[in-house]
């Protein structure tokens, strides 16, 4: 296992160790807890060394993405590297039946993979539960139905990077719970997300149940989808920080 060069991973560079700590896990372990008979990370001198503090072996941690994405023999040929994010995000994506255009931006294919997961945890809310999820969003509009508030999020996430941030770390959090069975770690700790109680609300459960009952052909994408979900918050993150900042 080696990195390749990814500008769309280097951001990771920038994540706290409590942020990767979601990744990781999920790279290493699957639903059961049992560490993944295919990932390649533990056995890494940086990881025995440093680990929990991920982030002073990222590079391991977005070589792993790399070659999970990648067919095992073509990755021997490159020398043990895998694939570059984007054609991992891209694959994702048409597994997931999701948008994906060949000329997008990664930061809209994972816009668009958030939004299909969403999509569907909304649909399976009442009427009030859409309402209450319109409050805790503070979505501008009075139409509660669940293609009102989709067009809605689609519409604000473009030019607001705090909602996206907002929406990406739902669906994570939600992800997480099914896949390992607990939450984010680092979400209690961020003042923008303290009072938002759809981490453990309505579309939360939804969420969690809709990637409990999600049927996933081939070990591979069961870590690959969960991961890309993971960086595209990350990503998310840092984002709605620089817009902050």
């Amino acid at each position: 296992m080696a990195y390749r060069d990814d500008e769309d991973l280097t951001f990771l560079a920038h994540c706290s160790d409590e942020e990767l700590s979601a990744l990781v896990e999920t790279l290493i372990t699957d639903k059961d807890g049992e560490v993944r008979y295919t990932e390649a990370l533990t056995n890494t001198d940086e990881y025995k060394k440093f680990q929990p503090a991920h982030s002073k072996y990222w590079r391991n941690i977005a070589a792993e993405v790399q070659c999970y994405g990648a067919n095992t023999l073509a990755s021997m040929f490159r020398g043990g590297k895998g694939i570059l994010y984007r054609e991992v995000i891209s694959d994702v994506c048409k597994k997931m039946k999701v948008n994906h255009p060949a000329k997008a931006s990664v930061e809209t294919l994972e816009r668009n993979l958030l939004m299909k997961l969403f999509e569907e945890a909304v649909e399976k809310l009442s009427a009030n539960e859409i309402k209450e999820l319109v409050g805790e969003l503070d979505l501008k509009t009075t139409n509660f139905t669940s293609k009102a508030v989709i067009s809605a999020i689609q519409l604000a996430i473009r030019t607001n990077g705090i909602l996206a941030y907002k929406l990406a770390l739902i669906i994570a959090n939600g992800v997480a719970r099914a896949l390992l069975g607990h939450g984010l770690a680092f979400t209690t700790n961020i003042t923008l997300v303290r009072s938002l109680s759809v981490f453990a609300g309505p579309v939360g459960l939804a969420i969690t149940g809709v990637w409990t009952l999600t049927d996933i052909a081939g070990p591979a994408y069961r870590v690959t989808i969960p991961a890309v979900v993971q960086i595209a918050c990350l990503r998310a993150k840092a984002l709605a920080d620089s817009q902050t900042e």
